[in-house]
């Protein structure tokens, strides 16, 4: 199967499957996606009305065009099979798959995927963004990021990954570490990455700040726990006038180089060669995807 086409996700706004009173709100928002959760933010004894809630929501189609995503329950655990079948309807752009042990559990989640989709009616394939939140699944990333075709890409989980085992979770050089390991392993299969939740909400400027370095390492969106952090994830994660300028300006001059057999060319006083120009055309034609102004 070729994997499944997810638009841009700057901001991925988070959503209790539990609170049927913020969904349409949700959707009236600025994010590119939302992101309802059955995992951690329903407790146990609320699993199966959440399940229903959710389910009718979905069916019903007023997402506001927004990418749709449902962090379902783990594998491991009694609710996963049922999480699925409620979900995998038409509309729905991805599972988010959390705490994955190894790719085998990303091939069961596939697995059970294609089965929803054929009891339900769903046209259009389903894909897994995975959740890499655990000392093994960080080491694996790779191996989870290749594991099946429905793999639409990778995420951190902060809490999960750090928390338990003394980290600082507002250290430069831990949060350095983790994104490039994780970026690498998602560029590998040609994958995007996502960067974790930041739980401060009443700490925007610390916020931007996160954004605006996973983006500087590669990063295309960042989690967002509060309506008050997608404006500034979304200006994170998107080219600026300049970055759009010289984008075009390297392609222009890259084509006629390349055509005319050239190998490495200036542009603006700088050495630029094949890669920069595919860099280039990724700025472009995300600016496109947004509507931005100049990439054209």
């Amino acid at each position: 199967m070729e994997r499944p086409v997810i638009p841009p996700m700057r901001s991925k706004l988070f959503v209790p499957g539990s609170r049927e009173e913020l969904f349409a709100k949700a959707a009236a928002s600025a994010a590119d996606a939302l992101s309802f959760d059955l995992e951690d933010a329903v407790a146990p004894n609320r699993k199966e009305p959440a399940r229903e809630m959710l389910a009718r929501f979905l069916r019903g189609g007023e997402h506001g065009g927004k990418v749709i995503l449902v962090r379902v329950n783990g594998i491991g655990t009694p609710h996963f099979d049922a999480d699925i079948a409620a979900v995998a309807v038409p509309g729905m752009h991805m599972i988010n798959l959390p705490m994955i042990r190894d790719a085998a559990e990303v091939v069961r989640a596939a697995e059970a995927l294609e089965k929803a989709e054929h009891e339900n009616g769903v046209a259009r394939p389903i894909g897994i963004l995975c959740n890499i939140e655990t000392p093994r699944a960080l080491r694996i990333a790779h191996e989870i990021a290749a594991a099946h075709p429905r793999v639409t890409g990778l995420q951190l989980g902060y809490a999960d990954l750090l928390e338990p085992y003394g980290f600082d979770r507002m250290d430069a050089g831990v949060l350095s570490h983790v994104r490039t390991a994780v970026r690498l392993a998602a560029a590998e299969s040609n994958l995007p990455a996502y960067d974790g939740a930041f739980a401060g909400v009443n700490r925007p400027e610390a916020y931007r700040a996160e954004a605006e370095a996973a983006r500087r390492m590669g990063y295309a969106g960042k989690s967002c726990i509060h309506p008050t952090q997608i404006a500034l994830a979304n200006e994170a994660f998107q080219p600026t006038p300049a970055e759009i300028a010289r984008a075009k300006r390297i392609v222009e001059v890259g084509r006629e180089q390349i055509a005319a057999g050239g190998g490495a060319f200036m542009v603006d006083g700088s050495m630029v060669d094949a890669p920069f120009v595919e860099g280039a055309e990724l700025v472009l034609d995300l600016a496109q995807k947004l509507g931005l102004p100049g990439a054209d």
